[in-house]
């Protein structure tokens, strides 16, 4: 039950007494520090991420500190941004109760919250032995922290070995300007320093330094696992590590301008139906930088402008399938934001000045130089950021390009599904995963979404599972309830439309080239 206003009044001016005690600062607006930058990425999608921006800032220097400041707050999505100073550990990380979190001793837990920031200031936030953990839970920034020594096995143990790791049903989180790191492998007692499985999707890592660790980080935590995916990895390093610089099953990654060193078993382990593009990324002093690894279940990848400099290949055999010594394109993957490429020649040289925590959160220009990120603006829009004027990729054409903003209508209560034309289930659609889909048993069909009440739709996106893009031909947009055509055209992606209320929407296939799949049918009011 949510307690009344005065209440939660006493409580904050509470948490203020005793501040000294626990490490936490409410800091007057005009004192709060907006954090400069934006998120990129994959983590400008399904409405953006721009974490706690608008609410109350609170500065902390214990891991108590940020469960009381998460539990303080009016609820669980109310937006704060919590600055974090000082060496956080088990030793100051304690379990707080509250209507608006949900802790737990010896971990940052982020679970079943939402419009979260945490970021460090001053000297600089180290999380030691400490794991952050993200869990059923949206909207989340995490920036200038370094991770290190978090374990699964010996003493002390945290969030299953994980630096970060997230899981069930996560949406749009920016990971910026983080450091993290291990001491060693799993036999050392360590798992992975960005981890994501059962349901993760819409996230960006940034600007952030991995290394010393016998596993980078997985999307996907098993065969099965595909539900996850919408992934970006841009200007990163990737140092002294075995494996998985991601290992992705099943979803899409966009991984580019990033910088290998010393990977020692494989890289980029594409497998399970995932599908990387890989743009402009320098390899050094490795092996096995891309390809499928450790199953017979293939992966794909989309590479261009990359640099392998001292990479070597295994012989491919059995579950070991290398992409080089000359590694092609076996896939293509539409990008739906602008990004811009730094040459892959200049890689290793901006990633070690922007890189990492502490760096003043610095980041390329698009033109090799890095350059102080421009302020946030007060009110955030979706997509990503350009501080200054450069050349941009621009994702494929498509039916229309701009990014979606708001929730995807059609996933939550008061919404479902039906289809014409037989064929397989019509709640793959809506059930967030691109492994599963809807498929008529011929070549046109009916998919739709409806509410129990008149809805407002603008725009909607039709997403084909990994690997059949391209099966739809013509289509139509339909109310079904008046039999209006709302648009028509050809080929998946996004469709936008003049605003209208509707119970139900039709998308309608009246041609293709061959089974046509819809793997996601995402609806939104704007």
């Amino acid at each position: 039950m949510r307690r009344p206003v005065a209440l939660r009044l006493q409580a904050a001016l509470a948490t203020t007494a005793i501040g000294a005690a626990i490490g936490v600062a409410l800091l007057p607006t005009h004192q709060a520090s907006a954090a400069a930058g934006s998120a990129t990425g994959y983590a400008t999608q399904n409405g953006g991420t721009t974490g706690g921006a608008g609410g109350q800032t609170v500065r902390v220097s214990t891991g108590t500190g940020i469960h009381t400041a998460l539990c303080t707050r009016a609820s669980s999505s109310t937006p704060i941004i919590i600055e974090v100073q000082g060496t956080i550990n088990h030793g100051n990380t304690s379990k707080v109760s509250g209507d608006s979190c949900n802790t737990a001793d010896g971990v940052i837990e982020l679970k079943q919250i939402s419009n979260v920031t945490i970021i460090g200031v001053g000297s600089g936030a180290v999380f030691d032995q400490l794991g952050i953990h993200i869990r059923d839970s949206s909207n989340i920034i995490i920036r200038n922290v370094t991770v290190r020594n978090v374990k699964k096995s010996g003493s002390p143990t945290s969030n299953g070995g994980d630096a970060i790791g997230m899981e069930s049903t996560v949406r749009n989180v920016w990971v910026d300007h983080a450091t993290l790191e291990a001491s060693g492998g799993e036999s050392e007692g360590y798992d992975g320093l960005f981890d994501m499985k059962d349901n993760v999707q819409y996230v960006t890592l940034s600007y952030s330094i991995l290394r010393n660790s016998g596993r980078g980080g997985l999307i996907g935590s098993s065969e099965s696992d595909r539900s996850n995916g919408f992934v970006t990895f841009h200007h990163n390093l990737y140092e002294n590590i075995d494996s998985r610089t991601p290992l992705l099953r099943g979803g899409i990654a966009h991984i580019y301008n990033n910088h290998y060193v010393s990977l020692h078993e494989s890289g980029i382990n594409s497998r399970a139906g995932g599908r990387a593009k890989v743009d402009n990324n320098y390899f050094r002093n490795s092996k096995d930088v891309l390809g499928t690894f450790y199953t017979s279940e293939a992966g794909y990848w989309q590479v261009s402008g990359n640099i392998f400099d001292n990479v070597t290949w295994s012989a491919r055999s059995g579950d070991n399938n290398p992409a080089g010594p000359n590694p092609v394109s076996n896939t293509t993957v539409s990008i739906p934001y602008s990004y811009r490429l730094d040459g892959a020649n200049c890689v290793p040289d901006i990633v070690r000045q922007t890189a990492g925590a502490n760096t003043g959160l610095r980041e390329s220009d698009g033109n090799c130089t890095p350059q102080s990120p421009s302020p946030s603006p007060t009110t955030p829009t979706p997509g990503p950021t350009s501080p200054t004027p450069g050349p941009t990729n621009s994702p494929t054409p498509g039916p229309t390009t701009p990014p979606p903003s708001g929730n995807n209508l059609s996933i939550g209560a008061g919404s479902d599904g039906s289809s014409k034309a037989d064929g397989t289930s019509y709640g793959n659609v809506r059930d967030g995963s691109l492994s599963t889909y809807w498929s008529p048993s011929g070549a046109t069909g009916d998919i739709s979404i409806k509410w129990g009440s008149a809805t407002a739709v603008s725009r909607i996106i039709i997403r084909e599972p990994s690997g059949t893009q391209g099966s739809i031909g013509s289509w139509q947009v339909v109310n079904h309830g008046t039999g209006a055509v709302l648009a028509s055209g050809s080929g998946a992606g996004t469709i936008t439309f003049a605003r209208t209320s509707l119970t139900k929407i039709t998308f309608r296939i009246t041609s293709s080239g061959g089974a046509p799949k819809v793997a996601e049918f995402e609806t939104y009011a704007g």
